[in-house]
């Protein structure tokens, strides 16, 4: 991303003015969220005349000092009353009072942009789960207060939008300055055990590391984790895997802190699952796995591939070696070498795939398209070395064939998953094997495949059916419900055994009727 903002406002302790912010934002092509900002400093400046003071809190503050955009703006209002905070705001948009009761309004933008009005509260812990807190608006209460009930320090900074002033009481920017992860309150931190979840994909997105006090807390915590609901759960995965430049240290993260360990027990076996150094050089299969999630984020980024798409490949990256933890052995040829090997990891990695994303409530066609891709994920690099070293020609059937497997995940985003596994793994070493010599520093079997799904036009769909029911209409059947059973059989003679549309017409031509057809299909099927 544009470096939009400069370091000196870490030293200077402001942010940028307000109209150099908006000028930014429309310089780099963010004019929908410039005009949001020219709404903040609307709101505050009545804020002010009403005697009160609008301060940015939370993410939009921390994300300047990031180099990040971000697209939602919380305004914190202090010395007002509820009453005359939103009859102040009314006049600026469409006001939502769906989070009244907690001192929270928001005025809605269109395109996805919301600025978020609340007074300053105090969160208390009152019962189990995450319902479990009573939540009292304090206009009075000092901006120290306010902050102290926010989970890190990098999130207890706010602003002051009119003059860009900091307030800064629990040295939020300090930590940022040296990229340091840290609670700011021991006490309300344990409010909430999504907190962990948080500081996991914060880690992730800013290349953050947790200082050890915080650590400490976190590991006690992570058999509170059980008690969310898996939605909260997955809200966290989505940002840690969607918004990170490194998924990997979030990951890494969860796995030395114990959270996987807690609630996702599919992941730690793979520390223990070693790999074949020729091919492998990287070492275990948790560290390949992690190599290969950074691969697929920076894809993602680099193709600038949708949040649903990118969450598939995502999601298969982290997931497409499970079946490892099951399938490795050490197997002694004749000569007495030892090879580890782990024939099958794909299809076991089904089971441990659909339980993961099960507990992360990850929904019904994401899971199918992810645990297809798992299952098939050495599909491209097969069929490439099948035709560029073995010499046997990649028939148009096998390649509708993957894709029809693979459904509703499409050939385009298993290629990304595989060219992801490829380069996330150590330099071969080997050049006497013949498969490593093909693959060097690139992903030649992408493109290729992708060029041959094209051409059947099956790169980002099933395939079609060879024929419809108007065409066995035409050639004098009379419609049927075996018409079905037709079509089947035509594709799979198509995909099988390479037969044309006009060789099969013909056969069907031929035979007198609807049973007959059926029973020819057949056995040329066989």
């Amino acid at each position: 991303m544009q470096n939009i903002f400069e370091n000196k406002y870490l030293e200077k302790k402001q942010i940028p003015l307000p109209e150099n912010y908006e000028n930014k934002l429309i310089e780099y092509g963010y004019e929908n969220l410039a005009e949001a900002y020219k709404k903040v400093i609307d709101i505050s400046q009545a804020i002010k005349n009403e005697n009160g003071q609008a301060l940015l809190v939370g993410g939009c503050v921390r994300d300047i000092f990031f180099n990040k955009i971000s697209k939602d703006f919380d305004l914190e209002i202090y010395k007002l009353q509820p009453e005359q905070i939103e009859k102040t705001v009314k006049q600026f948009g469409k006001v939502s009072d769906v989070g009244k009761a907690f001192g929270i309004l928001k005025i809605n933008l269109g395109q996805d942009i919301d600025i978020d009005v609340s007074l300053p509260r105090r969160d208390s812990k009152i019962g189990s789960g995450h319902k479990g807190f009573e939540i009292k608006a304090d206009p009075d209460m000092t901006i120290a207060e306010a902050a102290k009930r926010r989970d890190f320090t990098i999130n207890s900074i706010a602003a002051d939008p009119l003059t860009g002033e900091l307030y800064d009481p629990y040295n939020g920017l300090e930590d940022i300055k040296n990229r340091i992860l840290r609670i700011t309150d021991e006490e309300r931190f344990q409010d909430d055990p999504l907190r962990i979840m948080r500081a996991l994909q914060f880690m992730g997105r800013f290349g953050l590391t947790l200082d050890r006090k915080s650590a400490k807390l976190i590991q006690q915590m992570t058999p509170q984790l059980k008690e969310l609901p898996k939605e909260r759960i997955s809200e966290e995965w989505k940002k840690l895997l969607l918004k990170s430049d490194k998924p990997s240290l979030g990951l890494m993260a969860g796995m030395s802190l114990g959270v996987f360990e807690e609630i996702h027990p599919s992941f730690p076996p793979l520390l223990k699952t070693p790999q074949d150094k020729e091919w492998h050089p990287e070492g275990d299969a948790w560290i390949h796995s992690l190599m290969v999630v950074d691969q697929a984020a920076e894809i993602c980024q680099q193709k600038n591939i949708s949040n649903n798409k990118a969450l598939v490949i995502l999601l298969s990256s982290l997931c497409h070696d499970l079946g490892k933890a099951t399938t490795t052995k050490i197997k002694v040829d004749e000569q007495g070498n030892a090879r580890i090997i782990s024939h099958g990891h794909e299809e076991k990695g089904e089971e441990p795939t659909k339980k993961f994303l099960d507990e992360i409530k990850i929904d019904t066609k994401t899971k199918e398209k992810v645990i297809n891709c798992v299952k098939n994920h050495l599909a491209p690099t097969l069929l490439y070395t099948e035709e560029q070293i073995k010499g046997k020609k990649v028939s148009d059937g096998a390649i509708r064939r993957l894709a029809k497997r693979i459904y509703p995940a499409t050939i385009q985003e298993l290629v990304l998953v595989a060219e992801a596994d490829h380069l996330g793994r150590g330099s071969y070493s080997n050049p006497e094997i013949p498969e490593q010599s093909l693959f060097p520093d690139n992903f030649p079997a992408g493109p290729w495949l992708l060029q041959k799904a094209r051409q059947i036009q099956v790169e980002n769909s099933k395939p079609t059916d060879l024929l419809m029911g108007r065409d066995l209409i035409n050639l004098g059947l009379e419609p049927s419900p075996q018409f079905g059973q037709i079509i089947k059989l035509a594709n799979e003679l198509r995909d099988e055994k390479n037969m044309t549309k006009e060789e099969i017409l013909s056969i069907i031509y031929q035979a007198k009727n609807t049973k007959e057809t059926i029973k020819k299909l057949q056995e040329l099927s066989v």
